[in-house]
């Protein structure tokens, strides 16, 4: 497995929040639902980002932003409108004096705004669980990024844009993957672009002696890897690979295997037919004992304690 697919090999919506928004301007949506991961992207005229922490952004028709969660933004037609929505962690809406919108503005199947014919179009999926997506893409994202309409062509955004309105049997089912799809499309575009801020460890899979470790750790994390026995698998000395390692990647190979080992479990424990001595087999610990030391190292809470905060709503 290469470290692109490791990295994308997490996200799987259930029962995922998609919505076209039809709006005319002046126009304004606080968001404040917490969710761990949305996907936002004009379809007709342009949309505002404005991150309660960062610049704003504008998007065009076919650009596509990924907002990651928690910290709350607003879209709007221009930086400057006030919000006269609030969106919360259940998706309700309301005023800003919490009077309910949904509702009033309801425009049909998946539809919500103030007017069919708005000039401004948007469509939003949103990853409403922790356990949706893995902790480890969470962790190598940056609060928003975005990949425009003229540095890829996907034909995804025009499905979801038919099919978001259809009520069909296992219509969920068929949003859901499309957004999974969409999702990894623009990652996949996003992290291949120089300027991205990808994270060190993706960007080290371009060198040849980092790149191929990393690819023998991602492929098989249950292996009882050592710094000695990945460097002979490469081809390399125990102290080059160490410090190639290190330089690339920013910590040992060794310090970097326990992260995603652990990153793996985090995910794995919220499945609730998962015993800690499976999710301890899967990620390459002896017994459920040693990996509850780990985790309770690493992450500062016991695996039992983060089972239990886990997965529910963003909100939650």
């Amino acid at each position: 497995m290469d470290a692109l697919a490791g990295l994308l090999a997490g996200p799987r919506a259930r029962g995922a929040f998609l919505i076209r928004s039809v709006l005319t301007p002046p126009w304004a949506i606080r968001v404040e639902d917490r969710a761990p991961l949305t996907l936002i992207t004009p379809v007709r005229g342009t949309a505002w980002v404005l991150p309660d922490h960062g610049a704003p952004v504008r998007l065009a028709a076919g650009d596509v932003a990924i907002a990651r969660g928690p910290d709350a933004y607003v879209l709007a037609d221009t930086p400057t409108t006030p919000p006269r929505a609030v969106i919360h962690p259940d998706q309700s809406s309301s005023t800003p004096a919490g009077d309910g919108l949904c509702e009033t503005m309801a425009l049909g199947t998946r539809t919500w705004g103030d007017a069919t014919d708005g000039p401004d179009v948007l469509l939003s999926g949103t990853y409403q669980l922790r356990g949706e997506v893995s902790r480890g893409l969470l962790e190598a994202l940056p609060p928003l990024l975005v990949v425009t309409a003229d540095s890829w062509h996907s034909p995804l955004i025009d499905l979801l844009g038919e099919e978001i309105g259809k009520d069909l049997p296992g219509q969920d089912a068929v949003l859901d993957r499309l957004l999974d799809l969409l999702l990894i499309a623009t990652l996949r575009t996003w992290l291949a672009r120089p300027e991205s801020d990808a994270p060190a460890w993706y960007r080290a899979h371009t060198d040849p002696l980092v790149g191929h470790a990393l690819r023998l750790l991602h492929g098989d994390l249950a292996h009882p890897w050592t710094v000695a026995g990945l460097a002979a698998e490469v081809g390399v000395s125990r102290a080059a690979l160490a410090r190639r390692f290190a330089e690339l990647v920013g910590e040992p190979p060794m310090s970097y295997l326990t992260g995603r080992r652990l990153a793996l479990a985090a995910d794995l424990l919220h499945d609730p037919a998962a015993t800690l001595g499976s999710v301890a087999h899967r990620v390459g610990y002896g017994s459920p004992f040693a990996l509850s030391t780990a985790f309770k190292r690493v992450r500062g809470v016991s695996p039992q304690e983060h089972r239990s905060a886990g997965p529910v709503a963003a909100g939650g």
